[in-house]
Parts: C-alpha cells; sequence; structure tokens
C-alpha cells in the first residue's frame, strides 16, 4: 500500500540566516519567520541547506501502514452501513417517488409530474393494502404451522401403530427415535452456537465492507495510488457527478439548486456494462453530451469506445450505456465458424457482437447492403466476414467485383463465379459485362418465380435447382466504378436495376464505398439497401445515406465514432428490431503467417465437392439452344418509340431470349457491326451509338418485300 506523504513547508527570515541541514527522511516539519519557499507536497531534496533563523519545529506525524489499512476498512464498512440504511430509509419513506416529483416539479414538465404523483399514490396504496393484510396472514401462518404440527403427530401416532401392531418394537419406539434425533440437532446445533455467534459479525462486516467498496468513495486523505487503478460502481450519482463535470452552465445550475437527475431508466447491468436513461435539464440536448463523449468518459473513468451516450425518445433524453472497464478490448472475439460449421443464407450470417456482447446476424435474403466509412476502419473487413457467411453456404453463388488493386478478396478468387480485380479500364469494362449478365439474370429469374407461383425465393425453392440458388454479389470500392468517366453511368443504371428488383430473387449485393454520397452513390441504391453498416463518417449526409434518411437527426449518429478508436466497430441499420445498433464486427485476418480466411474457403470449397455440385454459378448446365432467332424481330420486340443506345440492347435481348447462347455473350461493338451487315446504320451521336427503331423496322419491311419479290 502506498504511503501518503507528510505535509512539509518551509519558510526563511534573511538570506544571512545561518545555515540548518535539513533530510526529508527526519520527517520534521522546520518552522522559520519569513517567506514560504516550498509548498506542501514539493520533494525536498536530501541535506539541503537553507540560509534561515529557526523559530521552531514540528514533528510531522505519518501514520504506518498498519493504521492506514484499519482506517481505510473501518471507513468502507461505515459507508456499507450508510448505504444500507440509506437505502432502507429510502425504501421505507419512498424517496425515490419524492425525489422524482421534486425533479418534476423543479423542470416544470407537469405531465411527468402527474405520471408520478400517480405512481406515488398508487405505491402508497398497495403499500397500505399489504399492512392491512398482515393480520390476516399472521392468522394464515398459524393456522398452517397449527394444522402442520397436528399432521405430524398423527403421522407419528400412526407409526407408533404400525409398529407395535407388527411386532417390530413397542408403541414408544417411534417417539424414542425421534427423540434421540431431536438431541442430536440440539447437540450439533449447541457445538455450532459459538462458532456461528462469532463467524456471524464477520460475516456481516464482510458484506458491509463489500457494500462499502461498491457504494462508498474513500476519502481523500486515505487514498492511495493504488485506488487509481480501481474500476468505480455507475450509477446514477457517478452518472450525475460525471455530467456535472461536463461544467454545461444548464446543467451546473440544475445541480447547484439542489434538484436530482431524473432517471426514467434507473442504472442497471446490461451485458457487458450499464445502461441509464436520463432526461436533462431544460435546454440540454443529447446530441449536446454526445459530442463531449470523450470528457464524459473522463468522468466515468472509462475510454471513450467505452462510452455511448445517443438520444432518446426525445432530444432532451440522454440514453447511456457504459461498459465495463476492459470490457471491449477484446472486440467481438474469434469469428465463431473459424473451425468448424456450415451456413443457411436464408437465416443470416455471423457478422459480429453488439456492444453489451450479444452474436448479431446480418440477414441476407431478400434484403441489400450499403457499407461505408473512413478508409481504415473495418469497411473492407465487415464485407470479408458476410461474404465468408456466404461461402459457408454450398448452396450460395459469390461474385466479386473490386476496382481497384487489393488484396482483401483475392482468397476468394476458387469460391467465385465472377471475380474482377483492378483498375483498369479493362477490369471497369468487365464489371460492366457482368452486371449486365447480372441484369439479365434478374429478369430471368422473376420469370422462374412467375412459373413456380411464388412472390420470392424460398429455401425449399433454392434446392430446388432450377436456377434460382441464393446470388451474393460484392462491389467494393464501388465509387470508383461508377464515377468511372466512360462506364460509370450504365454501371450505376445497372446497379439501381438489381438492387431494386433482385432482392426478391435472392439475389443480394454489397455495396460497399468509402464516401456515400448522392454524386458517388445513386439515391435510388441507397433508398433500397435496407442493410446499412456505417463506421466513422465525416458527416451528417454520409450518414444518413448509409443509416437512412434522418437517422442522424434522430441520435444514430456515425459521426460520433473516433477514427482509430472505434476501428472494427459501426452502427448498424436492418439487423434486428432496433432503429440502429452498435456492432464489433468479427475481424479475420489475411495476414502471411496467420490467414484465416483461406481455411474457411478451403472448407467452403470442400463442403460442395462433398456434395459433388461443383462452385455454384461457375459450371452451368447446357442451356437448351434453340434452332434460331432473327436479330431484327428481337429487336423489334424489346425496342419502342425511343432510341435506345447500343450498350443496352444485349441485355434487353438476353432477357428476351434467356435460352439463346449468342446474346448472353454479345458486345455492344458486335452488335454494332452485325447490324451494319444487315443494313442498319448506328451513328456515334454523344458516344452512345443510338439504335433508331424506325431503321430496324425499316430493315425488316425491306427484307420482307426482298422475300417477296424473291417469292
Amino acid at each position: 500500500m502506498s504511503r501518503p506523504e507528510p505535509h512539509l513547508s518551509i519558510v526563511r527570515d534573511s538570506a544571512d540566516a545561518p545555515a540548518l541541514p535539513l533530510t526529508s527522511t527526519e520527517l520534521e516539519q522546520v518552522v522559520y519567520e519569513g517567506e514560504v519557499v516550498d509548498e506542501p507536497g514539493t520533494d525536498i531534496e536530501p541535506a539541503r541547506r537553507l540560509p534561515a533563523r529557526i523559530v521552531g519545529r514540528v514533528v510531522a506525524v505519518q501514520p504506518s501502514p498498519r493504521t492506514v489499512a484499519v482506517a481505510r476498512t473501518a471507513v468502507v464498512i461505515s459507508q456499507g452501513w450508510h448505504s444500507w440504511l440509506a437505502r432502507a430509509w429510502d425504501a421505507a419513506t419512498m424517496g425515490v417517488y419524492r425525489r422524482q416529483i421534486k425533479t418534476a416539479e423543479a423542470m416544470g414538465d407537469q405531465a411527468v409530474l402527474a405520471e408520478w404523483v400517480e405512481r406515488k399514490e398508487r405505491a402508497t396504496a398497495q403499500r397500505h393494502a399489504r399492512l392491512m393484510d398482515l393480520p390476516q396472514l399472521a392468522l394464515g401462518v398459524v393456522k398452517f404451522t397449527g394444522i402442520g404440527l397436528a399432521g405430524v403427530l398423527l403421522i407419528l401416532l400412526l407409526l407408533s401403530i404400525a409398529v407395535w401392531a407388527t411386532g417390530v418394537g413397542g408403541f414408544t419406539a417411534v417417539w424414542a427415535w425421534i427423540g434421540s434425533v431431536i438431541r442430536l440437532v440440539l447437540g450439533i446445533v449447541a457445538f455450532l452456537w459459538p462458532a456461528l455467534m462469532v463467524s456471524l459479525p464477520i460475516v456481516v462486516l464482510a458484506a458491509a465492507w463489500r457494500e462499502g467498496r461498491r457504494r462508498g468513495n474513500m476519502p481523500g486523505w486515505l487514498a492511495t495510488a493504488a485506488d487509481a487503478d480501481m474500476d468505480i460502481t455507475i450509477d446514477e450519482t457517478t452518472i450525475a457527478r460525471a455530467l456535472g463535470a461536463l461544467r454545461i452552465p444548464q446543467i451546473t445550475a440544475y445541480l447547484k439548486e439542489g434538484h436530482p437527475l431524473q432517471f426514467l431508466t434507473t442504472a442497471r447491468r446490461d451485458g457487458r456494462g450499464t445502461h441509464a436513461v436520463v432526461r436533462l435539464p431544460i435546454g440540454v440536448t443529447a446530441d449536446k453530451i454526445g459530442t463531449r463523449r470523450a470528457d464524459l468518459a473522463t468522468g466515468l473513468y472509462r475510454l471513450a469506445k467505452e462510452v455511448w451516450p445517443t438520444t432518446g425518445s426525445e432530444e432532451g433524453i440522454l440514453d447511456l450505456w457504459v461498459a465495463d472497464k476492459g470490457a471491449l478490448a477484446e472486440g467481438a472475439g474469434p469469428y465463431p465458424l473459424l473451425v468448424e460449421g456450415v451456413v443457411d443464407v436464408f437465416k443470416g450470417v455471423p457478422f459480429g457482437k453488439t456492444l453489451r456482447g450479444d452474436p448479431i446476424l446480418a440477414p441476407l435474403m431478400e434484403r441489400n447492403t450499403l457499407t461505408g466509412g473512413m478508409p481504415g476502419q473495418g469497411k473492407s473487413s465487415a464485407d470479408r466476414v458476410i461474404m465468408l457467411g456466404g461461402n459457408l453456404d454450398p448452396t450460395a453463388e459469390l461474385r466479386i467485383w473490386v476496382p481497384d488493386a487489393n488484396f482483401d478478396f483475392e482468397a476468394f478468387r476458387p469460391r467465385c463465379s465472377r471475380y474482377v480485380m483492378g483498375a483498369e479500364d479493362e477490369k471497369i469494362e468487365e464489371i460492366l459485362w457482368d452486371l449486365r449478365e447480372l441484369h439479365a439474370e434478374v429478369q430471368v429469374r422473376g420469370e422462374l418465380l412467375v412459373k413456380h407461383q411464388e412472390p420470392a425465393v424460398t429455401r425449399a425453392l433454392a434446392n430446388a435447382g432450377v436456377g434460382l440458388h441464393p446470388l451474393i454479389c460484392l462491389l467494393e470500392e464501388a465509387h470508383v466504378a461508377i464515377q468511372h468517366k466512360e462506364f460509370g453511368e450504365e454501371i450505376a443504371q445497372l446497379l439501381v436495376d438489381i438492387v431494386r428488383l433482385g432482392r426478391k430473387r435472392a439475389i443480394h449485393v454489397i455495396v460497399s464505398t468509402q464516401a456515400p454520397t448522392k454524386d458517388s452513390i445513386p439515391r435510388d441504391v441507397t433508398r433500397n439497401c435496407s442493410n446499412g453498416i456505417a463506421f466513422s463518417v465525416g458527416d451528417h449526409v454520409a450518414n444518413d445515406a448509409l443509416l437512412g434518411q434522418g437517422a442522424y437527426k434522430a441520435g444514430h449518429r456515425a459521426t460520433t465514432l473516433i477514427p482509430g478508436v472505434d476501428r472494427g466497430t459501426a452502427l448498424v441499420k436492418g439487423f434486428s428490431g432496433e432503429r440502429s445498433d452498435i456492432v464489433q464486427v468479427y475481424f479475420t485476418s489475411l495476414a502471411r503467417g496467420n490467414d484465416e480466411v483461406t481455411p474457411i474457403i478451403e472448407r467452403g470449397m470442400a463442403e460442395i465437392a462433398r456434395r459433388g455440385t461443383g462452385v455454384p454459378g461457375r459450371v452451368r448446365p447446357t442451356p437448351q439452344i434453340e434452332a434460331s432467332r432473327d436479330l431484327l424481330d428481337d429487336l423489334d420486340a424489346v425496342m419502342g418509340e425511343e432510341m435506345v443506345p447500343v450498350a443496352d440492347l444485349p441485355a434487353l435481348l438476353a432477357a428476351h431470349a434467356p435460352r439463346w447462347a449468342p446474346y448472353k455473350t454479345m458486345t455492344g461493338k458486335f452488335l454494332r457491326e452485325r447490324l451494319a451487315d444487315l443494313g442498319v446504320r448506328v451513328p456515334s451521336t454523344g458516344n452512345r451509338y443510338p439504335v433508331s427503331p424506325e431503321l430496324i423496322r425499316e430493315a425488316l419491311a425491306q427484307r420482307v418485300a426482298g422475300d417477296g419479290d424473291a417469292g
């Protein structure tokens, strides 16, 4: 235990006074006339000489460590007794109701005042009813005891008769045996009674000490360095003191007047921490507290990431969750399917843990996901966790597009039916073609749902092998592809159509970006992503793009996440019944020598091999090929009255004739060349090469006329 420092002051009268040797080990306080040259608490160098004239000497008394320990123990025990008495008095006098009524009166909130007055009256009536029932209860206890004793005596009498009648023993044998048992019990009690009387005070003192440690605070004159490392109890008093330390004028004035803060939900255990809901004084918003999260954490003796103040049901209601000290240090813990296990994507995939420590799943089917946040905060790691879950469902097909030189998803390459990585123009164009193919598949799946008379894909339908298996797609760094000067506009439009129509068709799209703004991500994409994952973002615009319109104003703010400090922590929407959840995301390492991703991919591949189905989407069954199709007839069928860019027509043709293989691989350039062979000129207006439906129909008419002349 650390030793409290003695108080030591030194003064001197004049420079020509005689020198005096002074050592700090003497534990003496030397008193001089004149000015003070050292303040209390300043270290005194051994054998320091000061020219001064001694006018007095006072010995500084320093208690021994044993005395300090006894004093600290006595103070803690007394604080424990005080806590018990205060709680008993509070319960007897309904102190909670009185304080809340006083608070409501001070705040001028008539609705809350009426509510607490009604609660107090109801509690008073219930207590009065219980008191009136006590005589009846006591009479019932007497009756029950009497009946019980009579029953026992009757049983003993019957046993005595039975023993006597069977000749096993005399009539009094049972009573003698019962008497022996009673004497034995009384002997044991008499033997243990002294030990019980000695131990009972010790147990009571130990309980009081424990209560004092939990409720009390050590006085400064007995505090030691070891107390700084001890945790404090997070209760209403601690929270009020921390809020007062923020020095917000309205809170300071409110507490100075002696009004207690109104706790709508008193501080109580909640998972790995403590939860409380506080109505703040008039003029203070919960947002104002949230912006000073780090300052509030210091008052609660916590790290900033261990304190989460959010807005409750009103602007002036603070919803506060405080983690136990060090409880969040381990993050979400290891990925739960690191060694074994498979996934059914229709039930969701493991994603992370809430701050309270509850595991949470990311729902996929009939959903789309938008992930965003500042660089380096865990966005790609979160996407990787979702895709790992999809990998462990052997019926799911994976497609990943990364328009950047990025190693984060290379381990998924053997598991994907489509995988593109790179920022070159040809890579972006490859992504465009894959999205065109996916767009066509959306239409095909819609026709299959109509055929099977189902509004959405179910697990049974997905297992039927009719082409409606789960399809999970990830467009990482989506803003790079969407903002591409040549292909970006079409990529954006394809994404809008896919996320809008694909969700009921077992197609889940993850759109991941650093900057979820209207310029980088189309608004119709953000509006159709019911799952939102927001790591630390810079402003309310990005926050609402990820978490939904109005999220920032409602207090669901990823802007409060601190870059670096809250790495791996995100606000998510759509994962549970809550408007948002704060989640620590599972982390899976890709580092050389600690690669956790590749073994999981290999396990998913092994499960697919065991079933003998092949990687979903990689090897497709041979489609039923039609004998022939007429290109001009099909173009006439899919085109309306307006010109259509040639790049849009292959997807329309593939949707119109899904079993015609040439349309699946057709490019805009090939279609232009083929139309030129058929006599249809496609101009390069605006570099979009619009195809005129009138020219198509003229070509058809000329061909029909030519066939008639030939006949």
